[in-house]
């Protein structure tokens, strides 16, 4: 019962003085309970239990990744107890986070991005297809564009303001994780696609009231991310890139790629996805190392030119 009143300040602190998101709390909530559960007195455990708890999730077949936040939860949790004086040590302070493997995003090629959005863009366009199929490749359309050209989260590009597209700006401002806002950029070519749905948006008398962008008959008042998601496979399929390639995360990471490819800056892009730590965007360092060898390659006086 102690550890659950523990576990119920916590989550407050955090609430409150982090300012932590719902999702955020509800994972923290589940990591802390499950821990609770297998070793018991969690408030008042010692390193030698709670290294048999990360050896029982490791056995459990939970990845490094899974092992390593739920270790992080609870050594937030313990600095939390020591800080308000209900604990007098850190029993994590001694233990090892597990060794994560950070995999090479996935990533699509600029030839393939631009196959994907004119695909979209011709479907937007065909007037042969029946009303609602209409509607929904202008959405289409609107929605790839808008993400290739921002790199937003999709969670932040389904629930999007009806404002952005009504001022017609060049830039607009985005809230991100842990409810901090980032300025992003839109592209003619975003902006074009926004105004082109807009104007069938305005048709549907159901959307009227919406404040949403991309509004639907949803729990949330938008379109759910999930949908998206199908649709945009959907997409790939017709245009001849495979399904299981592309998600709404391979576009953002796209988008990313291609800005480096192309000169931009790590700290840059790190703004631009709403990276909060460097460390976070330097999944990407593959795509520096090759435009630097390439760039020694061609400018350097003693490259060798003809390897």
């Amino acid at each position: 019962m102690r550890s659950g009143a523990r576990i119920e300040a916590f989550l407050e602190m955090m609430s409150a003085e982090r300012g932590a998101a719902n999702n955020t709390l509800s994972s923290y909530r589940r990591d802390l309970e499950d821990a609770a559960e297998n070793i018991g007195d969690l408030a008042g455990a010692a390193t030698e239990s709670i290294r048999a708890y990360l050896g029982d999730i490791a056995g459990r077949g939970f990845a490094p990744t899974s092992q390593a936040r739920k270790l992080s939860v609870l050594r937030q949790f313990y600095k939390f107890l020591y800080a308000e004086g209900l604990r007098t040590d850190d029993p994590t302070g001694t233990l090892d986070s597990p060794k994560k493997e950070r995999p090479l995003p996935k990533i699509m090629s600029e030839a393939e991005t631009g196959r994907l959005l004119d695909r979209a863009a011709t479907e937007a366009n065909d007037a042969s297809t029946g009303y609602s199929a209409h509607i929904a490749a202008r959405r289409m359309h609107a929605l790839v564009e808008v993400l290739y050209a921002t790199g937003l989260r999709v969670s932040e590009l389904v629930s999007l303001p009806l404002t952005v597209a009504l001022r017609d700006e060049r830039f607009f401002i985005v809230r991100g994780k842990g409810d901090k806002d980032r300025m992003v950029p839109l592209s003619a070519k975003a902006r074009e696609a926004m105004r082109s749905w807009l104007t069938e948006r305005e048709k549907v008398p159901a959307f009227a009231e919406s404040p949403f962008l991309f509004p639907a008959a949803s729990e949330s008042g938008h379109l759910p991310r999930q949908v998206f998601a199908r649709d945009l496979k959907g997409l790939a399929a017709r245009t001849g890139i495979t399904a299981a390639k592309i998600s709404p995360h391979v576009l953002r990471h796209a988008f990313a790629s291609h800005l480096l490819q192309n000169g931009a800056d790590l700290r840059a892009v790190q703004q631009l996805l709403g990276h909060a730590d460097i460390s976070t965007t330097q999944i990407y360092t593959h795509v520096l190392e090759e435009r630097l060898m390439r760039l020694v390659n061609d400018h350097h006086p003693l490259a060798d030119k003809t390897s």
